[in-house]
């Protein structure tokens, strides 16, 4: 499957348009609530949580393997040049990803991962651009640079990069894009990102059990449903990004930062600085921008569509 395939706007099937939207809004309002999880495994480095993400997304995924008869798919992704490479690549992109988020909830820096999440869109529409070679509207440029100022604003405040929200950004943005254009299902993709990990994940787990005093009978409870909130959130994302449009995934994305920012600030009392006080407004006009423009040009080309379809009446 060729990377015009999945990428081109298609006529797209009103159930399956409604079945991603669905996908969608689950992935990221579950995602924009998993700092409360994360919160509770205070006991845990973020490696060995990383570390129980994968292995118990494996425990969880094997019987749905099994039950759907899946092998040769996996078979065929694992002996096709290009999708391993690009399952290798969507794989290093998710694993860092998961690490950076675990690592802020850690340190308290959930406020940080907000801002990744909100400016994730606007990555996404430069990923159009570059890879995709989609066409800026004038209020696009508009968006992308108040989202660049607000950037520009928070760095010079902290006099460094804030890192882990645009690692956070860059790396799910570039996992989405990935997912988008890989020739496999979203069970049997997600099936070979975290098997190529599971080794590794098992190998931290059996050392840091070697060298540290047991985990808790709470942390032992909680850490299999690692797998669960990895696993399901993921299946529903990579089924929503094969249904929908990259735009339409970058606005369902805002529910996550949103969910996120109000556990950090409302929950967890995290300090909202000075900066953040100027830079979030920014960003989320910004999105605010980007949104009201997009959903215009959606509706123009809806309208377009119409027209197209309308028979047209002609003298006999």
């Amino acid at each position: 499957m060729s990377v015009v395939d999945v990428t081109t706007p298609q006529k797209t099937d009103r159930r399956e348009l409604r079945l991603g939207l669905l996908y969608g809004l689950g992935t990221y309002i579950t995602w924009g609530l998993a700092p409360a999880y994360y919160h509770l495994l205070n006991e845990v480095t973020p490696i060995q949580i990383l570390a129980h993400r994968v292995f118990w997304s494996v425990i969880v995924l094997l019987p749905l393997m099994a039950y759907r008869h899946l092998w040769a798919d996996v078979g065929r992704a694992l002996r096709s040049r290009r999708t391993l490479v690009r399952l290798l690549l969507s794989t290093a992109m998710i694993s860092t990803n998961w690490y950076t988020f675990i690592y802020a909830v850690s340190i308290h820096e959930v406020v940080a991962t907000a801002l990744g999440y909100f400016i994730n869109p606007l990555v996404v529409v430069l990923m159009g651009v570059f890879f995709l070679k989609e066409r800026l509207r004038g209020w696009q440029v508009v968006s992308l640079l108040l989202g660049a100022t607000a950037v520009v604003i928070l760095t010079v405040a902290e006099r460094r990069l804030p890192m882990i929200s645009l690692i956070l950004a860059l790396s799910f943005a570039s996992y989405g894009f990935l997912r988008k254009t890989v020739d496999a299902s979203p069970l049997v993709g997600l099936f070979v990102e975290t098997i190529v990990l599971v080794p590794v994940a098992i190998g931290l787990i059996i050392w840091h059990a070697a060298r540290e005093p047991a985990l808790s009978g709470r942390m032992q409870t909680l850490l299999p449903f690692a797998g669960v909130l990895t696993a399901v959130p993921l299946l529903w994302f990579s089924n929503a990004a094969r249904r929908l449009r990259l735009s339409t995934m970058g606005l369902l994305q805002y529910a996550t930062p949103m969910c996120s920012f109000l556990l950090a600030v409302a929950f967890f009392h995290e300090p909202f600085k000075p900066a953040q006080r100027v830079a979030f407004p920014m960003i989320w006009v910004a999105l605010v921008i980007y949104s009201v423009d997009s959903f215009r040009a959606m509706l123009d080309a809806s309208r377009r569509v119409v027209a197209d379809e309308e028979p047209v009446l002609t003298d006999l």
